[in-house]
């Protein structure tokens, strides 16, 4: 990037051009009434050089600026400065004046198909909100500061998708479980590659994130499998705790007195009632010695 950077700059009031150039019309007309009146030739040709000032030196030269909007201005190839107050003004004729938005812009990023860190394919899209701070970056560091921030947008969405597991552990940033530090991490890889073009990221976020078709059904599958897992895991350790519980509330309180074997078939017939997923549990009350 080089050493220039935008400077803004406030031209002269559009309103003093547009006095010269009504002044140059006054003076049009009355060089040619003039010429008129005398048939005199050099009036009439002093009328025409006249108009033809007002044309090409005044008109020209008037243009306005919007509420968050900017002029680039650059005289003879040379960057002389950035029009941002809004308003009517008038710079050197000769002056290209190149508009460039300073609104908060939004780019919806289309759908990529890549690899997450897994190695498995997953379908990600990204909304990245973003403005123009430097204009002079914006225009003459890059060839076209638009193209160059969805270019730059699609690497960062690859880089992040391959530093990050679709789906994963409790305490595992993935990509579907962990938005907002994903998001983060996506807002500061694209703060520094579109730092070159003077652009600053205000927010970005996945807009849409799956399995690849290909993978899709095999993995819901594998996610379903392992949701049944973790409730059954869960269902023991309770169920585990409850006959503990119960068992010492029945010994504290000398309602029954147990041996191995009989604690052994009721630890078994409470894990049948509180497991199964039968509404009306079959329990075995028969003794084990009749």
């Amino acid at each position: 990037m080089s050493d220039t950077h935008e400077r803004e700059l406030t031209p002269l009031s559009g309103f003093l051009g547009l006095f010269v150039f009504f002044a140059l019309i006054a003076g049009t007309i009355l060089s040619i009434r003039q010429a008129v009146l005398d048939d005199n030739g050099w009036f009439a040709a002093l009328g025409i050089v006249t108009f033809v000032s007002s044309l090409i030196f005044v008109l020209p030269g008037l243009f306005i600026v919007t509420p968050n909007e900017s002029r680039v201005l650059v005289l003879f190839g040379k960057y002389t400065g950035t029009a941002k107050q809004n308003g009517f003004f008038w710079v050197n004729p000769f002056t290209s004046k190149k508009q460039v938005s300073l609104k908060a812009r939004t780019l919806n990023g289309a759908t990529l198909k890549v690899n997450d860190q897994a190695g498995n394919p997953v379908e990600i899209a990204v909304i990245v909100v973003w403005q123009v701070k430097d204009t002079y970056a914006a225009m003459f560091e890059v060839e076209d500061y638009e193209k160059y921030i969805a270019s730059q947008s699609e690497s960062a969405v690859r880089k992040l998708a391959a530093h990050f597991k679709y789906d994963g552990g409790e305490h595992e940033i993935t990509l579907r479980g962990s938005t907002q530090e994903v998001s983060d991490q996506l807002t500061l890889e694209l703060t520094e590659r579109l730092h070159r073009a003077g652009i600053v990221v205000i927010e970005s976020r996945i807009s849409h994130l799956a399995y690849a078709q290909e993978i899709a059904h095999a993995m819901l599958q594998r996610q379903q499998a392992e949701a049944v897992i973790a409730a059954r895991s869960k269902i023991v350790d309770g169920a585990v705790g409850m006959v503990e519980q119960a068992l010492l509330h029945l010994k504290d309180k000398g309602v029954i007195d147990l041996d191995g074997e009989r604690r052994a078939a009721m630890v078994s017939n409470l894990m049948v009632v509180l497991c199964s997923e039968r509404s009306t549990p079959v329990v075995n009350v028969g003794s084990l010695y009749t």
